[in-house]
């Protein structure tokens, strides 16, 4: 080809100008039926994959929120239950004292709530990781995850597991509740507000307490069963133990028959004997049960009845186990003079006292 054909033939084409806008091809009718046609077979091939995912994913919820009821229920009965059988021994003395019905309510409140909660997550987590599974998520790095966090997490907070699972088996074995006087060993007082993580306790001073589940290693519950009022008293041993004895046995009747001491006391208050015998005394112990929380009470009336009445049967109460009366003690320097000044002879009361010298004649010469 000569070089005239190739410029006439670059001469005929037009130049392309930056203004000019690329051409926008329209789909046609039958571009469109054929996008349809092939979204159709598609759905046609996978509905039943989708349709068995469904099914699946709806079987497992249904599952799950039936088993989730039955749990559920069954945990309430067997609360209940429970509660039918500790309300058999209300009938007597000490299960009255041990149980009562707003005790057992807030119990049965929290031993319920705990566990249908711990159901609830262990159903619906299940459940969760199942539709996941259905869907062919892979779950092994999701739980590979879940692992390295759950170990951090109980490493960093394994003090408040603690806490938590001692506040559970404190609940469930109900070893003290709201307004039972307790020794927890760190700290002692009311009971005023009860946690799965910390207990408040009210001290005797006023103060509050908040004290941790899992610090608590020993619980003396002062509120539950009955407590004992003991009281010592201490006489002279030449004291006549029949009329001791009589008299403390006229002061435990009279007070067993008075108000409010004879609702307070759940026992006949009773001479146990000689606690201890001395040289010079002898401690005599007397005993009652009482309604817990009230044995300072009645020991100190007991103490105050105690002492008005030996009075009045002038029977000497002694200090402690070895004092001794006070006529008894003899004074060691009553038998020593009080010093003189006299016994000194330079001292001036000595001096004044020396007979003035007659002065001396002088001889004649």
């Amino acid at each position: 080809m000569s070089l005239s054909a190739v410029l006439l033939a670059a001469g005929s084409s037009p130049t392309p100008t930056p203004s000019e806008s690329p051409t926008v091809t329209v789909p046609s009718l039958q571009d469109a039926q054929e996008s349809a046609t092939n979204a159709a077979s598609w759905v046609e091939q996978n509905w039943s994959t989708w349709l068995a995912i469904g099914l699946r994913v709806l079987l497992i919820l249904v599952v799950a929120a039936v088993l989730r009821v039955v749990v559920q229920r069954s945990i309430t009965k067997l609360i209940d239950r429970m509660n039918r059988t500790v309300e058999s021994v209300d009938g007597t003395t000490l299960g009255g004292l041990l149980v009562n019905h707003e005790r057992r309510a807030q119990r049965s409140q929290a031993i319920g709530s705990v566990l249908r909660s711990v159901a609830s997550f262990l159903i619906l987590g299940t459940a969760a990781l199942m539709v996941l599974g259905t869907f062919e998520i892979n779950l092994a790095p999701l739980l590979a995850s879940a692992g390295v966090a759950g170990v951090a997490i109980g490493f960093g907070a394994r003090n408040l597991v603690t806490d938590f699972l001692s506040g559970v088996f404190m609940i469930l074995e109900d070893q003290y509740g709201v307004g039972d006087q307790i020794d927890a060993g760190v700290a002692s007082g009311e009971v005023i507000e009860v946690g799965l993580r910390v207990t408040k306790l009210r001290g005797d001073n006023g103060e509050i307490w908040y004290v941790r589940n899992g610090e608590v290693k020993r619980i003396g519950n002062l509120s539950q069963g009955w407590a004992t009022a003991g009281v010592d008293v201490t006489v002279k041993a030449a004291e006549d133990l029949d009329r001791v004895k009589a008299t403390l046995d006229e002061v435990a009747e009279k007070m067993s028959k008075e108000e409010p001491w004879n609702e307070l006391l759940w026992s006949p208050i009773e001479v146990l004997g000689l606690d201890s015998v001395l040289l010079d005394s002898m401690v005599v112990r007397v005993s009652a049960k009482t309604m817990p929380g009230k044995s300072l009470s009645v020991e100190r009336e007991l103490r105050w009845r105690v002492k008005r009445a030996f009075d009045a049967a002038d029977i000497r109460i002694v200090g402690g186990a070895t004092a001794t009366a006070e006529e008894d003690l003899a004074d060691p320097t009553a038998s020593v003079a009080a010093p003189s000044v006299f016994a000194n002879a330079d001292s001036p009361q000595v001096a004044a006292t020396t007979p003035i010298a007659q002065p001396r004649a002088t001889p004649a010469k």
